[in-house]
């Protein structure tokens, strides 16, 4: 895949867990990051998911 990086599978990685509802906490420890920011920097915003958020109320 063109423009893959070994980042690209991480933030794939922790974007379909936060989609699923997994914790930030959770997700920082499974990344290897020391700041929740960090971590939150690796979160796609998802569309699909933001429309459901939304739904809820």
């Amino acid at each position: 895949m063109t423009g893959a990086t070994s980042h690209s599978g991480r933030r794939t990685f922790i974007t379909k867990l936060a989609d699923k509802g997994v914790g930030v906490r959770v997700l920082m420890a499974l990344a290897g990051h020391k700041s929740i920011a960090t971590t939150q920097r690796y979160i796609e915003l998802n569309p699909t998911v933001m429309k459901a958020a939304v739904e809820l109320i």
